[in-house]
């Protein structure tokens, strides 16, 4: 169900779903602030009392102070016990929120990336799973709390006089009617910010990691200024947002004002009648004041709650997406690697054009197959639909003779391995990046071997704790081609039948690609190895060559033959023949 369609009852209803498993820590809240506002209850019948043998009796004058001080002792205890265990149940409803939706983008298919940029996907993990918090903890807390001592609050007026408390009865229709009203206006706002804010996160994000084109280029005044705009857009939004709930406050405070006035004036006939002491007149007066603040508090926790709702709604909208399709049932622990398209093609969404357009080839084990073209003809396409990060549009892809989609998707991926151009490095140690996922029980034996295949070691013994020295966030303390061996040395580790090189070699110097081409000259023998390559001089002794172009294979064959074919690879291989010289 979407955002759109989905009301504030059922999100709030879902979201309890949420606290079923600390039911014992609310119930423990609950109680302890009903206990809490019964104790303050009490304290007002106390004062009244004490009002009346003060001016009266004066037989109690020294019992009452230590009474007194007994319930302002349990109201703060309860209070303290009220306020632990809604913090605590409310802060595990959000950390329970948050891993499942940290699960849920990794077990999404590879189109959600390209639809929801990873800053948006922060922003959710982040700011809506911590304003749900705020809505389980601090708006509830008050709710509860504030409502308990307004029904305990009014249960002592009505106990001690009824007639003066019937203009209660009156203001109370009114208030409801118009909290209902700003709740939906709240909602919507909150919608509007949570989007605005992610929108500048995101333009952060891009301007920031791209912060040397934004120099180059002389883009800062342009990137500072669409920030601007996005932060101005930004605080509109949550200037109306407090004029909305200052304004529902000063209504309740006039209100609350209304009404000690008429219940000034009903004292004032009850006490000439004999029915009304000083102590009830001072309990009723007392309790009055006390309501507005209580009933203030409500109504500003309505933009509170609202944001918790309206994070919670993006939440589920996450939540609620398909995972990426994993419906086979054969189980496999090692293939040939026998790789066979047919007549495969391959759409994103939102494009009119194919990606892929009637593929068909086979890359048989033991064998390498580049794949070479144009940027845009579809290559990362093409590897991508191996893994199933992406599905075809139609024909189908084989591995042994097997759909790709009748292999569990799980298997499926244990016997791939990728490396790619930009490589994808964790802030842990080195060894920890090699032996990664389910290879992390690997003995230290075979990390060594793959760390010494990949050639990788002249430069891993020279860091300062070795393998154990960390990389950094994304592997910021290594070069290029470091984090490049690393990931080959992780590719050997894993062993897998089916190798994808992703341009694994096209942003290094020549110095570290020849280190790197020698490593991978280790980790390619017998297995299915699929390369695109930018430089085709690395593919020379490739078994076959693919020339994509406009996701359509219209060359094949050795690279000699292909040459001596004078067509597009021969064409591409001159300029970078001219390029180099």
């Amino acid at each position: 169900m979407s955002a759109a369609k989905r009301t504030t009852r059922e999100t709030y209803r879902r979201l309890l779903g949420y606290a079923k498993p600390y039911r014992g820590l609310i119930a423990a809240a609950v109680l302890g602030m009903a206990l809490e506002a019964v104790s303050s209850a009490g304290i007002l019948q106390l004062m009244k009392w004490i009002v009346d043998d003060i001016f009266n009796a004066r037989q109690y004058i020294y019992l009452f102070p230590v009474v007194l001080v007994g319930l302002l002792l349990a109201r703060g205890l309860f209070g303290l016990v009220g306020d632990y265990c809604i913090a605590r149940g409310g802060r595990n409803v959000a950390r329970d929120l948050r891993i499942q939706l940290m699960g849920k983008y990794l077990r999404l298919p590879g189109a959600r990336f390209d639809q929801e940029p990873v800053p948006v996907m922060i922003t959710r993990l982040g700011g809506d799973t911590e304003q749900v918090a705020q809505a389980a903890v601090d708006s509830l807390k008050v709710m509860v709390s504030n409502t308990f001592n307004i029904i305990s609050t009014l249960g002592v007026m009505f106990y001690n006089s009824w007639r003066v408390s019937l203009v209660l009865l009156v203001l109370a229709p009114v208030l409801a009617s118009i909290m209902g009203k700003v709740g939906s206006r709240y909602r919507r706002l909150n919608h509007e910010i949570q989007s605005a804010s992610a929108d500048m996160l995101q333009s952060a994000d891009q301007a920031l990691h791209a912060h040397q084109e934004v120099k180059t280029y002389g883009a800062q005044q342009a990137e500072l200024s669409r920030y601007a705009e996005q932060n101005k857009r930004n605080v509109s939004l949550s200037l109306k947002v407090e004029v909305t709930r200052s304004s529902l406050s000063l209504f309740v405070q006039v209100l609350g004002a209304v009404g000690v006035a008429v219940m000034l004036v009903i004292s004032a006939h009850e006490a000439a009648v004999g029915r009304l002491t000083s102590g009830t007149f001072f309990l009723l007066l007392t309790s009055m004041v006390n309501l507005v603040p209580l009933l203030r508090q409500i109504t500003n926790v309505q933009s509170m709650l609202q944001r918790g709702i309206s994070s919670a709604d993006r939440v589920f909208e996450v939540l609620d997406a398909e995972d990426e399709r994993d419906d086979g049932e054969l189980h496999v622990e090692r293939v040939r690697g026998e790789l066979k398209f047919r007549h495969v093609s391959a759409r994103y969404d939102g494009q009119n054009t194919s990606a892929l357009d009637d593929v068909s080839f086979i890359a048989r084990p033991g064998t390498v197959t580049a794949i070479v073209g144009r940027s845009g003809s579809g290559k990362s396409t093409l590897i991508k639909l191996i893994p199933r990060f992406y599905e075809p549009a139609s024909g189908e892809i084989l591995l042994d003779g097997q759909p790709l989609d009748d292999y569990r998707l799980g298997d499926l991926r244990r016997q791939i391995a990728l490396v790619g151009q930009h490589v994808a490095l964790f802030d842990g140690s080195v060894a920890d990046n090699v032996a990664y996922g389910e290879m992390a029980d690997a003995d230290a034996s075979r990390v060594r071997r793959a760390i010494e295949g990949a050639n990788a070691a002249e430069f891993v013994d020279r860091l300062p704790k070795g393998l154990d020295t960390h990389v950094g966030e994304r592997g910021g303390k290594l070069s290029g081609g470091q984090r490049q061996r690393v990931a080959i040395a992780r590719a050997l580790l894993k062993d897998a039948p089916i190798l994808i090189l992703d341009e694994a070699t096209a942003a290094l110097d020549n110095e570290s690609e020849r280190l790197v081409q020698d490593a991978l000259d280790h980790l390619m023998p017998d297995r299915t190895t699929l390369v695109i390559a930018h430089r085709l001089s690395t593919i020379e002794h490739a078994d076959q060559v693919l020339v994509l172009d406009h996701g359509r294979i219209v060359e094949r064959g050795s690279h000699r033959e292909l040459l001596g074919q004078g067509g597009v690879y021969a064409h591409l291989h001159a300029m970078q023949f001219r390029e180099g010289a």
